[in-house]
């Protein structure tokens, strides 16, 4: 197909060895794509959008209540999807009482993979492949360890949870604007790799942009987009005002060069649309 998103190509400049990216469209139509979109690369934290969906698929299911207890004690399924349980970001210790600050943590997306599991009796990577990758086709994706950073995926795959989020199958429409709308507004914490923000936003595990600056995405992404970015160089997000989502994967852990690459190359991307619409 004739891209429509001729920056992509930008990713062969990247200094990484491998990388591949696409643009999916709000109406699920595939904008644009470059690189080994086939190839399984490890998501590091996108992996977290993934098992956030399919938490809420299980809360749409009544197998959880968003505001049940879950975590640590006065916590709920809630405030771990929201990074404001209290818990530590690596460690099992409370740092804070619930609601009262953004601390990013995996440890509480592990208490979440946990509590799905006991709450569906089915173990939660098994979970996961039968509530959002199967029904969307997301066969090359797997969840190998822990449910905070330990998927592996394609940009083929991430495409079509892209397409889905932005125009939802598997749950209410009005779940997944939950899922991209502030919870807990106000909140200061770490933005992992782009230090303090005053507010650090956050939905039900997907981080929002707002104002925040410095920020992974880019100076024209709207105040609205909303996504992932993984400490394995990769990133997911979706932008309501552009109508469309990115993806983009690669193979060397996120750093410096990546704070410098990633937003000129989503400027550029949303200047593509821009440019085709």
């Amino acid at each position: 197909m004739e891209s429509s998103v001729p920056s992509l190509a930008s990713i062969e400049n990247w200094p990484v060895p491998t990388a591949a990216a696409a643009v999916v469209r709000a109406d699920g139509t595939l904008a644009g794509a470059h690189g080994p979109t086939g190839q399984r690369f490890a998501l590091a934290s996108v992996t977290k959008p993934l098992v956030a969906y399919a938490v809420l698929v299980a809360y749409e299911e009544g197998a959880v209540d968003l505001d049940e207890p879950a975590g640590p004690e006065g916590a709920t399924v809630r405030h771990l999807l929201a990074h404001t349980s209290g818990l530590a970001f690596d460690e099992n210790r409370v740092m804070a009482a619930p609601g009262t600050r953004r601390i990013y943590s995996n440890t509480g997306f592990e208490a979440l993979g946990d509590h799905v599991a006991k709450a569906t009796d089915i173990p939660f990577a098994e979970y996961l492949h039968q509530a959002v990758l199967e029904p969307l086709g997301m066969t090359s994706t797997t969840l190998e360890g822990s449910p905070a950073k330990d998927g592996v995926s394609t940009v083929d795959d991430l495409v079509r949870f892209a397409a889905e989020v932005q125009a939802p199958r598997l749950l209410d429409a009005r779940t997944v604007l939950d899922a991209m709308t502030v919870t807990y507004p106000g909140l200061t914490g770490i933005l992992p790799g782009y230090g303090q923000q005053k507010p650090n936003d956050w939905g039900l595990g997907f981080e929002i942009r707002g104002a925040k600056s410095p920020h992974w995405t880019g100076a024209s992404s709207s105040p609205r987009t909303f996504g992932h970015f993984g400490q394995a160089g990769t990133f997911l997000w979706v932008d309501p005002d552009a109508r469309a989502a990115c993806v983009a994967l690669t193979d060397r852990p996120f750093g410096p060069w990546a704070v410098e690459a990633w937003p000129p190359f989503t400027d550029a991307v949303l200047a593509d649309l821009r440019a085709g619409a």
